[in-house]
């Protein structure tokens, strides 16, 4: 039985107006990718926790294959969680990448599933 599944890896990367007001300590382009379950940064680059906690919610319902007539499917930008600050997060899909069932649980699938 195939138990496989595919997810989309994301980009996340940081936008804001030119001169706009950036309170995390973050500069334009700077981004993490999801991979799977993983989050990577590029060597050198944080990523405020508190603007990981706009996105963070998001993330995994990203991943996953919507309908085109979905929000989901449309809406990229988050707003940074400082009402102050100008600062947007755009999730981006980059390319799918197939799991196994098995590889990501121990609850076996069974034929009522």
């Amino acid at each position: 039985m195939d138990d496989t599944f595919e997810l989309w890896d994301l980009r996340v990367e940081v936008t804001a107006p030119e001169g706009g007001a950036i309170y995390c300590n973050a500069k334009r382009g700077d981004y993490f990718e999801l991979r799977g379950e993983m989050l990577h940064l590029p060597p050198g680059q944080g990523f405020s926790i508190y603007s990981l906690s706009a996105v963070l919610p998001l993330l995994a319902a990203k991943q996953r294959q919507t309908h085109p007539n979905d929000w989901m499917s449309t809406d990229a930008e988050v707003a940074c969680p400082d009402p102050n600050c100008s600062t947007r997060f755009r999730i981006t899909r980059l390319g799918k990448r197939r799991f196994s069932h098995a590889q990501t649980t121990a609850v076996s699938l069974t034929k009522d599933d």
